[in-house]
């Protein structure tokens, strides 16, 4: 018996890890609509717990800064189109005959064949202006010095702004003690030659700070700050395996926000801890709907996200209907299924693990059910169908044995979540019959 005992307790051990706690259902499930209005002309930020937490006008910068101290990004505004004269967006290119000492007479003849550089796909910190950077201390724009803590700018760029004209731009020096950094630029013949100073201390709470070439000012690139939202309703350049470039609608999202994608699940699927969740900039994305040859939105069906804020909540979201260009309507679904702070292994012994695994004819769950009498034990396919499902009397902070028929089951990867009163364990099984 002791050493039966001793299995068990390695056996849990074992599955520690594993451990993903989950508080039963905080609040039912919200439909909700985001509006981005025609054309998309308005980027919306978004709390998964509050809701809509405000707009702002995509239009009104070209570039933008990190405003942390600590970071070199700088981004462009390259899918906000004019739809007015049909163009794409703000483009930049590096200026690939001189560095800054070029910058008195610059030629653009073949800009055409030049490559476009635009902001990353999945990573906020590298901007169009980083996408040449070779790691510290060079961040594509500039490189950092060392004497200083200062990055200073070595790269001449051209930009194209969205009314068509063109601008040389030389991003000259970040000063990171001050987190202010110093820009210059003019029309390609020299003349309206500009130098700003953007300083980002008191947008420090934002994470990037818009500024406007065409008005010479800086400009709101976030209505609240960043701690008061999770994901951003946007359009944004999105790049193919292939390198291909085209400007689409879709949801990015903040940093420190994590998501989780599962297709082809029932509608009741809420296992969000199969795999590690996504922190980079578009989890989410854009392909969660598509248009069909008619020019009519369809949402995806079968398609669930989780999304861990920046709290730590979990909640489910679901895209129901896509409006397309005329009305930038968003409805979405939405339930929080997770609530941050719980821990359960604080509180007691919690725990569970499945032995063997794979498992042939009878499964052995052991579970310590720690404060809870009940154990609700449901085993679902990897569509999220409930296979089977019973409720066991346990006694209370005791290792117990429950033997599990599984013979009638088919061969395949199912998961068993384990519901002891406000807590929800998962863990995976492989059934071999």
């Amino acid at each position: 018996m002791k050493n039966k005992f001793y299995t068990f307790v390695a056996i849990l051990a074992t599955s520690f890890a594993g451990i993903f706690s989950a508080t039963a259902q905080k609040s039912g499930p919200v439909i909700d609509t985001v509006l981005m209005g025609s054309g998309y002309n308005n980027e919306v930020y978004y709390s998964m717990s509050a809701g809509n937490r405000g707009a702002v006008n995509r239009k009104q910068w070209d570039i933008a800064f990190r405003a942390s101290r600590m970071s070199a990004s700088i981004l462009t505004n390259d899918a906000c189109n004019n739809n007015g004269i049909g163009l794409s967006g703000v483009e930049l290119y590096a200026y690939p005959k001189a560095d800054t000492s070029g910058w008195a007479s610059v030629d653009t003849t073949g800009i055409l064949a030049w490559k476009k550089l635009v902001n990353s796909t999945t990573d906020w910190e590298t901007g169009a202006f980083c996408q040449n950077q070779k790691g510290h201390p060079d961040y594509g724009w500039g490189k950092y010095n060392t004497a200083s803590h200062d990055v200073v700018g070595d790269s001449l760029f051209i930009i194209r702004l969205r009314d068509g004209s063109y601008r040389k731009l030389w991003i000259m020096r970040k000063y990171s003690s001050e987190n202010k950094t110093e820009i210059r630029y003019a029309n390609l013949d020299g003349s309206g030659d500009t130098r700003a100073s953007v300083d980002c201390n008191a947008q420090a709470d934002k994470n990037f700070v818009g500024y406007s070439i065409t008005t010479n000012a800086e400009v709101a690139f976030e209505p609240v700050p960043s701690a008061q939202w999770d994901i951003l309703f946007a359009k944004y350049m999105y790049t193919y395996p292939d390198g291909t470039l085209y400007p689409v609608t879709g949801v990015l999202s903040n940093y420190g926000v994590k998501v989780n994608k599962f297709e082809h699940v029932a509608p009741d699927y809420r296992m969000f801890d199969l795999q590690a969740m996504d922190s980079t900039r578009s989890p989410i994305g854009w392909e969660w709907k598509s248009l069909d040859a008619s020019f009519i939105y369809h949402v995806q069906d079968s398609l669930a996200f989780f999304v861990q804020d920046k709290v730590g909540n979990i909640h489910k979201l679901v895209f129901t209907d896509f409006g397309g260009s005329t009305t930038g309507r968003i409805v979405l679904n939405k339930e929080m299924i997770s609530a941050a702070g719980i821990d359960e292994t604080g509180k007691s012994n919690l725990n569970a693990a499945i032995y063997p695994n794979p498992v042939n004819g009878t499964m052995n769950l052991v579970i310590n059910p720690g404060t809870s009498k009940t154990a609700v034990v449901t085993m679902h396919d990897m569509s999220g169908r409930t296979v089977s499902a019973n409720e066991y009397n346990l006694p209370v902070e005791v290792l117990s044995t429950l033997r599990i028929p599984v013979s009638d089951v088919p061969s395949g990867i199912y998961i068993v979540r384990i519901q002891l009163g406000a807590n929800v364990i998962s863990r995976k099984v492989i059934v071999n019959n």
